[in-house]
């Protein structure tokens, strides 16, 4: 199972208008997403163009990746979030509305086949060294091997197209503890991502996520939304009733599930005023 920790306003998008949002990870609580992964790449080529005594290409490189991320926005990767742990306090904590929110697991070997196009399910790795990444050596390749080196080369652009879109799969070590998987969707590879963007207004501000339609996706694999949701964990100090979430189950056709809801667990202290 991958377990999806939120509050209860999401769970009612998901269970009842089986929609699942995908938020831009530039908002999340780690704030050198993507960012991590593009300047750790970009050392590392820099650091092996140095070895070779050639800084003139050094710093053209470094200018190239900085000009980019100047563009990260554009850039930006969507999705969301899942862990490895079941009944976490941390999680509850972070992502379940400080224990009163809810747990959805979901069967990861379904969500895999549900995948394809510019929707991935990503493992989430915790490293800031990327010299041993792939990409580093692609680029240097591709830098040492050019006579006349320019930031008009294609395939210099396409080696940074793979490098946002990768960025996404890495985190600082120090949530390592999360053992996070993400729904992740790159928009910005538009060919292949046909799904609007929609926008949530609050009192404090305008958020833009794409939504994935759960129906429609489970559709194509002729299963049901049921058949995703491995489950349902209360959170520890939700003042939520089991007999209700089970009334609003069945009222949203997903009877089959009312046997599937848990009580946290874990002993989280209620937060205090």
């Amino acid at each position: 199972m991958l377990y999806h920790y939120t509050d209860f306003n999401a769970l009612d998008g998901i269970i009842r208008c089986a929609e699942l949002r995908l938020n831009n990870i530039l908002n999340m609580n780690d704030a050198s997403e993507m960012r991590l992964f593009m300047h750790g790449i970009c050392n590392a080529v820099v650091d092996k163009l140095d070895e070779d005594g050639d800084r003139e290409k050094s710093e053209m490189i470094d200018a190239f990746f900085q000009k980019e991320l100047e563009e990260e926005f554009h850039y930006s990767a969507y999705a969301a979030c899942f862990s490895r742990y079941r009944d976490d306090a941390a999680q509850w904590d972070r992502y379940g509305h400080a224990g009163q929110g809810v747990c959805i697991a979901f069967h990861e070997d379904l969500m895999q086949k549900m995948i394809g196009g510019a929707i991935s399910l990503q493992q989430v790795y915790y490293q800031k060294d990327m010299r041993e990444h792939r990409l580093v050596n692609e680029f240097y390749q591709l830098i040492r091997k050019t006579e006349d080196f320019s930031p008009n080369i294609p395939r210099l652009h396409a080696l940074m197209r793979q490098a946002w879109v990768q960025s996404a799969a890495f985190k600082h070590p120090s949530f390592a503890s999360e053992t996070e998987y993400r729904l992740v969707v790159s928009p910005f590879i538009s060919h292949e991502f046909a799904v609007e963007p929609k926008y949530h207004v609050t009192g404090e501000r305008i958020k833009k996520y794409y939504p994935l339609d759960l129906n429609r996706m489970c559709g194509k694999l002729n299963m049901h939304l049921s058949d995703l949701v491995g489950g349902i964990i209360i959170g520890p100090t939700s003042p939520q009733s089991l007999p209700i979430l089970q009334d609003y189950l069945e009222d949203c056709g997903l009877n089959v599930l009312k046997n599937k809801i848990s009580m946290s667990e874990c002993p989280l202290r209620m937060p205090t005023s």
